[in-house]
């Protein structure tokens, strides 16, 4: 069985399951259903995934499994995490503080003036309580 396309191999657009079919009943239902997140991925980050699992999420077994370095698999998996509709956790395009207010929380934290939740939770704000 030939592998569901991700997008339209025309236009590169969307695709919209339109029909399933039961193999075992042959009963078949119709309508319009969005693919699910993964089935968006493009086959080399699906397989980038599956490597991923393999090696337990360990970006050293990655990198000797695949052989790229460090930054370039961090670079994928944020590229991966930003196609599922994510942002990645802890780059600057999802934290809302400015630096100076980045470093006010990190001295309270440091200080125990705040606990590791509310600095996350400031970060993404933008700092302001």
């Amino acid at each position: 069985m030939a592998e569901m396309p991700t997008a339209c191999p025309l236009c590169q657009g969307e695709l919209i399951i339109s029909r399933f079919e039961c193999q075992s009943c042959e009963t078949t239902f119709e309508g319009r259903f969005h693919p699910q997140a993964f089935a968006k991925l493009s086959p080399e980050q699906w397989q980038f995934v599956k490597t991923f699992i393999r090696c337990e999420g360990k970006i050293k077994s990655m990198e000797t499994e695949i052989g790229l370095s460090y930054p370039t698999i961090r670079n994928r998996l944020h590229e991966i995490i930003r196609a599922l509709g994510y942002e990645p956790y802890g780059t600057e395009e999802n934290l809302s503080a400015t630096p100076e207010q980045r470093q006010r929380i990190l001295q309270a934290l440091e200080q125990g003036e705040i606990t590791v939740k509310e600095a996350l939770r400031l970060l993404e704000e933008g700092g302001e309580e």
